[in-house]
């Protein structure tokens, strides 16, 4: 569902499974895996010691097949591939509340990053040849760009009540792969606690959703791989309490044509590939549907907008990561980000 590479991973599972020895007798750490969104999702519990998860996982799965009927642009069924065929302006869409409160955090996200997280980039990443099977092959022109400009801006998507939507550029195109997955993340957090559990941690693709503690009374450790093409390694291990993390990053999906490389991740104002030297971006929010639109907006606002920004916002961290001329890796954090690290 998201074409950009998560910076997590794997990683969360192999950290946490080393880290959540519960001494506590009576209860035990479920642990539930599966695939979703073109990823996959690991999720761990603390729960007493005769809980039997089979119905929780039935519930999680159904959950996230609702999501994906809503906003995978890889189903032709889907409510927003719907949306994208609608091929007048006066049509209109009646939307389910996923899809609906999705567009809420994606319309603040869209204005705090003053238009760097765009939901209708998607023409431009087709132009640059991102998102296929195969990887892009050429440069566009500039004549191509400023023609699939025009078609990009989230002011083109215009939100009517009875949650209805319409667009007024019948080629305008949504994806919410960059903040849909967080999404995802959020409401199966919510469902665990709808059946009564407070201590978990929810992971999908990479993006989290940590709540109370682990069996041993910590702070969930949550592992952020290091932002270097083929490095397994692990760049910083944070403490998370009640915190959504989702971490974007531009390292596994690029191209190079006459020596010079260029990013999946396009600046929508200008229809170009971002070159500001920021490799990865870690944002810790309240929600991980906020987290992962943040963080991809900073990918192309730069580590000191992108600082700006988030300084000024409550309950908000973020972890930016630029390579320097000479090769090497430096960070730029928030104000109160450093006191997460371990």
């Amino acid at each position: 569902m998201k074409a950009r590479s998560s910076l997590l991973g794997p990683l969360v599972a192999l950290l946490l499974a080393l880290a959540l020895a519960d001494g506590c007798s009576h209860r035990r750490v479920i642990r539930l895996t599966g695939s979703t969104m073109g990823t996959t999702y690991h999720i761990q519990v603390l729960a007493d010691a005769y809980y039997r998860p089979e119905k929780l996982q039935e519930r999680i799965a159904w959950r996230l097949e609702q999501i994906n009927r809503s906003m995978s642009t890889y189903r032709t069924d889907s409510e927003i591939s719907r949306f994208n065929a609608l091929d007048t302006c006066s049509q209109t869409l009646k939307i389910s509340e996923d899809f609906w409160k999705v567009l809420e955090t994606a319309r603040t996200v869209y204005t705090l990053t003053r238009g760097a997280w765009d939901g209708t980039v998607y023409p431009l990443i087709k132009l640059w040849g991102f998102g296929g099977s195969q990887p892009p092959s050429r440069v566009p022109s500039d004549r191509q760009i400023a023609a699939v400009l025009p078609r990009v801006g989230f002011d083109h998507i215009r939100m009517l009540t009875g949650r209805r939507l319409q667009k007024n550029d019948s080629q305008v195109r949504l994806d919410l792969g960059s903040i849909a997955k967080g999404y995802g993340v959020d409401r199966i957090a919510a469902l665990i606690r709808a059946e009564g559990f407070s201590n978990f941690l929810v992971e999908i693709g990479g993006e989290v959703v940590a709540s109370g503690r682990r069996g041993d009374g910590k702070p969930w450790q949550v592992g952020v791989s290091h932002p270097e093409a083929g490095d397994a390694g692990v760049y910083g291990v944070l403490a998370l309490t009640d915190r959504a993390l989702a971490t974007s990053g531009d390292y596994r999906s690029f191209f190079e044509i006459g020596g010079r490389r260029y990013s999946h991740v396009i600046d929508p104002h200008t229809g170009y590939p971002v070159n500001n030297h920021v490799v990865s971006v870690s944002v810790m929010a309240p929600t991980c549907t906020l987290a992962d639109g943040l963080a991809t907006g900073i990918m192309v606002m730069g580590p000191q907008a992108g600082l700006d920004m988030v300084n000024g916002l409550d309950n908000v961290e973020c972890l930016i990561v630029i390579r320097k001329p000479d090769g090497r890796l430096a960070d730029f954090t928030s104000k109160s980000f450093k006191q997460f690290l371990n």
